[in-house]
C-alpha cells in the first residue's frame, strides 16, 4: 500500500515538473521570437515620420507659353529621428493637399513687458500641390492685401532689434483720427499686441480715456528671439475701444511681416488701420496657379474665417461649390466636403481645370461658400467671382491678373465674401 502511494506521489510530481518545463520552454521561445520581431520591425519614427521636401529655386517662365518647362528636382531629407519627442513637443501630422505634413515648433521664448507674458508658438509651412516651386508661408495665411473699405485712423510705432541679446523692442507711440465708438463722440482706445502665429499670449497698452488721438508711448520687449526665428513672425497690432459694461469694440488692426523689416536701423511706421469686416459673410483664403505647359488652372481653397452663422446653434455647416465659366456659360463644377458646426473651416482642397492659354482671360471661377442643411435648401453664406475682367471686386480681378502675369507661381490672397 505504501509503495503504491509513493509511486503515485512521484508520478504527480513528475507531471507537475513536466508541465512547468513546458511552460518555461514556451515562455523562453516567445521571448526569443519577440526580440527578433522587435529587431526587424520598423520603429514608430520610421512609420509616422513625415518627409520634409526642400524645394529648389523656381525656374524662369519661358518666352513661349506653350513651351515645355523642365521642373527642378526635389531633394528629400531623412525623417526626424525621435518620434516620441515630436509627440511631446506638440507636432502634428496633417495629411492634406495643401497643409504640409510637418509642423515645426520653435523653442519657447519669453516676451516681457511691465505686465509680463510668454510667447511660444508653432510655425506651420503650407505647401501647395499646384506644380509650382513657391511654398505658401505663414505670412500668406495671415496677411490681407485688400484695400481698406473705410478710414478708421492710423497707428504710429517703431521697431528695434538688440542683436546682442536677441530682443525685439516695440514702441507703440500714438494713434491718429480714430473713429468715435462712444455716445460722447470719443473712444477709450488701447492696443493689443501679438506675434503671430501665437494667439495665446497677448500684451496690451494702457487705456487712454476719451480721445481719438491717443498717445501711448509704451515699450514692449520680446526676449529670446534670434533673428531667424523673428523673421517667421507677423506683428499684429489691434486697436480696441474699451467698454466697462460690454464687449470691447474693435476699431482696426495692422499686420506687419517681420521678414520685411530692416532691423539694421530703428524703423518707424505710420500704418493705416484696417476695419473689421461688417458684411458678416466672412473671408476666404484661396490660391491660383496656371501652368502654361499643360494648360492646367489650379484653384486651391485653403480656409475660411468668420463665416456668417446660418444655424440656430450659432454655427454653420460650410462647404464650397466652384463653377468654371466661359462668359455666362458654366462648364465644370467641383465641391469640397462639408464641415460640421464651424465658422472657421480649413478646406485644404485643390481643384484643377483644363483651360487653354488663349482662353485663360475669358474664363472665370464662381466660388460659393454654402451652408448645408439636412432639411430644406442649402443656403448661400457668401461668394466671390475670380476673373480677369469682371471679377466681384478689385482684389478678385487683381488676383486673376497676378496669376496670368506670374505663370507657374502660386498666388495666395484673402477675399471678403459678398452676399447674394
Amino acid at each position: 500500500m505504501v509503495s503504491v502511494l509513493v509511486i503515485g506521489c512521484l508520478a504527480t510530481v513528475g507531471a507537475i515538473v513536466t508541465v512547468l518545463l513546458l511552460f518555461a520552454g514556451g515562455y523562453l521561445w516567445w521571448r526569443h521570437k519577440r526580440s527578433q520581431l522587435q529587431f526587424i520591425e520598423p520603429n514608430d519614427d520610421e512609420e509616422v515620420a513625415s518627409e520634409i521636401v526642400r524645394l529648389q529655386q523656381p525656374v524662369a517662365p519661358p518666352a513661349d507659353p506653350g513651351q515645355e518647362v523642365q521642373q527642378p528636382q526635389q531633394s528629400i531629407s531623412p525623417p526626424p529621428a525621435n518620434n516620441i519627442n515630436r509627440k511631446l513637443n506638440g507636432f502634428l501630422n496633417i495629411k492634406s493637399p495643401l497643409i504640409g505634413n510637418v509642423f515645426g515648433r520653435s523653442s519657447n521664448s519669453q516676451s516681457k513687458t511691465s505686465g509680463g507674458g510668454a510667447d511660444s508658438a508653432s510655425v506651420a509651412t503650407v505647401s501647395g500641390q499646384t506644380g509650382d516651386n513657391r511654398s505658401i508661408s505663414m505670412i500668406d495665411m495671415y496677411i490681407d492685401n485688400t484695400e481698406p473699405i473705410e478710414n478708421v485712423g492710423q497707428i504710429h510705432f517703431s521697431l528695434e532689434y538688440d542683436f546682442q541679446n536677441s530682443t525685439l523692442i516695440l514702441k507703440i507711440i500714438q494713434g491718429k483720427e480714430l473713429p468715435a465708438k462712444d455716445l460722447s463722440g470719443t473712444s477709450d482706445p488701447y492696443v493689443r499686441v501679438t506675434l503671430l502665429p501665437d494667439k495665446k499670449h497677448r500684451l496690451e497698452t494702457k487705456i487712454k480715456r476719451r480721445t481719438l488721438n491717443p498717445r501711448w508711448n509704451e515699450t514692449f520687449y520680446f526676449e529670446g528671439f534670434p533673428i531667424q526665428k523673428l523673421q517667421s513672425r507677423v506683428l499684429h497690432l489691434h486697436v480696441f475701444d474699451y467698454d466697462r459694461f460690454s464687449r470691447d469694440d474693435s476699431i482696426g488692426e495692422v499686420f506687419l511681416p517681420l521678414c520685411q523689416v530692416d532691423f539694421t536701423g530703428k524703423p518707424a511706421f505710420w500704418k493705416a488701420l484696417k476695419p473689421p469686416a461688417k458684411d458678416k459673410c466672412g473671408e476666404l483664403l484661396a490660391s491660383l496657379c496656371y501652368q502654361p505647359s499643360n494648360s492646367i488652372l489650379t484653384l486651391s481653397l485653403i480656409k475660411a474665417r468668420n463665416l456668417k452663422a446660418k444655424d440656430i446653434n450659432g454655427k454653420s455647416d460650410p462647404y464650397v461649390k466652384v463653377w468654371l465659366q466661359f462668359g455666362e456659360k458654366r462648364v465644370d463644377k467641383r465641391k469640397t466636403p462639408i464641415f460640421k458646426c464651424t465658422l472657421n473651416p480649413i478646406f485644404n482642397e485643390a481643384f484643377s481645370f483644363s483651360v487653354p492659354w488663349e482662353k485663360i482671360r475669358e474664363c472665370s471661377l464662381d466660388i460659393m461658400v454654402m451652408d448645408f442643411d439636412n432639411i430644406g435648401r442649402n443656403e448661400l453664406i457668401g461668394r466671390i467671382l475670380l476673373a480677369g475682367k469682371n471679377g466681384s471686386g478689385a482684389s478678385e480681378t487683381k488676383h486673376w491678373q497676378d496669376m496670368i502675369s506670374k505663370p507657374r507661381q502660386t498666388i495666395v490672397q484673402w477675399h471678403r465674401l459678398k452676399p447674394e
